[in-house]
């Protein structure tokens, strides 16, 4: 399982249409990507914080971001980016769950 990871500082006052921008389509589901996640700071909301997870290789992440036009959406939203912090796809070697996730009652 593969991880792509990009922080953004945004441009003050443009978060409400990067969400609404950036993001995998529907589609996406099928060519490997398994969740999209968007963060947004607390103390500076302005940094953002997008990942998503892929099941397969590095070579079949970078051919299902060529397909799903990546770097057209990323160029489409670079005006509202102020400073990209940190970009990159991880292998994800560990996951830790707590028991209440599993089990999906919170507070059991």
């Amino acid at each position: 399982m593969l991880c792509a990871h990009t922080i953004r500082r945004l441009r003050p006052g443009t978060f409400d249409q990067f969400a609404g921008e950036f993001g995998p389509p529907e589609s996406a589901g099928a060519s490997g990507w398994v969740a999209f996640q968007m963060l947004r700071g607390v103390a500076n909301r302005d940094e953002v914080i997008t990942f998503g997870f892929f099941d397969g290789s590095l070579a079949e992440l970078e051919a299902s971001q060529r397909e799903m036009g990546y770097e057209e959406l990323r160029h489409a939203v670079e005006p509202l980016v102020e400073e990209v912090i940190a970009n990159g796809v991880y292998e994800v070697v560990q996951t830790r769950m707590t028991a209440d996730a599993v089990s999906g009652s919170p507070g059991s």
